[in-house]
């Protein structure tokens, strides 16, 4: 099952943002604006991890950690405007395991968050995800693609194309975009047109009929992106 996070937070703005690049992360995301109802749901689904704001609108970040913090473990990563060194350290105090000041970058939060879920000894992320009802099913800890049950050899560059294209469904990617996908991590160097090399090899290896792509979609003019649509919630 995917880790999932819960947010405690009134600004919905804020909630949204975090929401977006948590779920984009792979992550199962449930959020409260309220302090009173939102330890009310954390009681009642017990979540792997909270992201809390400490100033409320009726109890305060401080109260629902110090609660918390009677009964359980649970990686906490609490939000604050006030940034006073005092502060901090109250709130560490308390037994939140880390501390961000707004305004910060989703992307810091999602650094700071899977950091504790390491030491915690939890896996930071769904290594698993299915798609189009489990047709497709991507396993980015064992390397491994399956069609219809049926395992799909690719290569090491095909494995990250459709991996970096399937954790954004629907965006449109160049090649530009893809060629620095994988430069990034180091498995080729190379002009832009020999992406189109790859995702043609790739949809002979996992598309029902190349002529009529389900997952490697072209976008003429612009690039490719993927047409699969993730299962919600995956059995494996």
């Amino acid at each position: 099952m995917a880790v999932q996070v819960m947010i405690i937070e009134d600004e919905p703005m804020m909630v949204d943002v975090l929401t977006a690049y948590l779920e984009k992360e792979g992550y199962d995301v449930v959020s409260s604006p309220n302090g009173k109802a939102g330890l009310d749901l954390f009681w009642k689904i017990q979540p792997d991890f909270l992201i809390l704001d400490l100033m409320l609108p009726d109890l305060s970040g401080e109260e629902i950690c110090t609660r918390i913090r009677q009964h359980t473990d649970t990686p906490i990563l609490m939000l604050s405007a006030k940034s006073a060194e005092d502060e901090r350290i109250q709130g560490m105090l308390l037994g939140a395991d880390d501390y961000v000041t707004k305004p910060f970058s989703p992307k810091e939060v999602i650094v700071r968050m899977e950091a504790i879920l390491r030491r915690a000894g939890l896996s930071s992320k769904k290594s698993v995800q299915s798609y189009n009802g489990g047709m497709l099913v991507i396993d980015d800890k064992k390397k491994l693609v399956t069609i219809n049950d049926k395992e799909v050899t690719l290569t090491p560059l095909e494995f990250h194309v459709i991996t970096a294209m399937a954790k954004e469904p629907g965006r449109v990617f160049s090649r530009s975009d893809l060629l620095e996908k994988i430069q990034e991590d180091r498995f080729y160097e190379g002009y832009e047109r020999s992406i189109d090399v790859h995702i043609k090899n790739l949809r002979k290896k996992i598309e029902k009929d190349t002529r009529k792509p389900e997952y490697i979609v072209t976008v003429f003019g612009m690039g490719y992106k993927f047409g699969g649509k993730r299962d919600v919630s995956n059995p494996v």
